[in-house]
């Protein structure tokens, strides 16, 4: 199984944090912020990944190099220009194969354990789904048992972390989308599992949440302060 982590955002609502470095290149816990997804797939056994890069490619392509120190192999899906997440997805996949691959986002910190995710979705996609944070309160999608839905009680918010069949990508053209625009109308025509998960997940967009995750993060690492190891996604 492959895997993909989005890496090539401008991250702007981090302000002067991202003028010279890219926001996957951001530390917390003494960490670069997409090392937490990088050993977080290491971890289960996926040994190639793809990253799409755009804003400051250069940097992060050298500083993650081939993957080998993480025991991977990455590889480099590069964008001209922006993409956005569909976009993004779309291009890389000849570089995921003909087999279900994970995508995870670079920006998130979570102790869910990418071990449950399913190998072979029953549907074309499967995502987790997470409570709604402050600044999203009303949510992306219920679900219905394992069916994820439009609309519903409770609504939850989509936690950046799924699996899909490439056949989910058939009808698509290159180009600039958004992923969230093809899962609703995945979800409206049946094709999408979930499940909610409830304990720690971060989106990390602005100062504030990253200095949130920081701290959260420390409170649970005993060995934070000398930063010798690397937490990541749950067991």
């Amino acid at each position: 199984m492959r895997a993909m982590i989005l890496a090539a955002g401008r991250g702007e609502r981090m302000g002067n944090l991202t003028e010279t470095l890219p926001k996957p290149l951001l530390k917390v816990a003494g960490h670069y912020l997409i090392e937490y997804s990088i050993r977080a797939l290491a971890k289960i056994g996926i040994q190639e990944i793809v990253i799409n890069v755009n804003y400051h490619r250069d940097l992060i392509k050298y500083t993650l190099g081939d993957g080998s120190r993480y025991g991977v192999s990455i590889l480099y899906s590069e964008e001209e220009t922006p993409l956005e997440t569909g976009g993004g997805i779309y291009q890389a996949l000849p570089l995921l194969g003909d087999e279900p691959f994970v995508v995870l986002s670079s920006d998130i910190v979570t102790h869910f354990p990418l071990k449950k995710l399913p190998t072979q979705p029953e549907k074309l996609a499967h995502i987790m789904l997470v409570d709604n944070p402050a600044y999203h309160l009303k949510g992306d999608f219920a679900l219905q048992d394992n069916q994820v839905t439009l609309t519903g009680t409770p609504m939850f918010t989509f936690a950046n972390i799924s699996v899909f069949h490439p056949e989910f990508f058939a009808d698509c053209k290159p180009g600039r989308f958004r992923l969230g625009d093809l899962l609703r109308t995945a979800i409206a025509r049946g094709q999408v599992t979930g499940e909610y998960f409830q304990d720690l997940w971060l989106n990390l967009g602005t100062p504030e949440e990253l200095a949130k995750a920081e701290e959260a993060l420390s409170a649970l690492i005993p060995f934070a302060p000398n930063r010798k190891k690397l937490w990541y996604f749950g067991n």
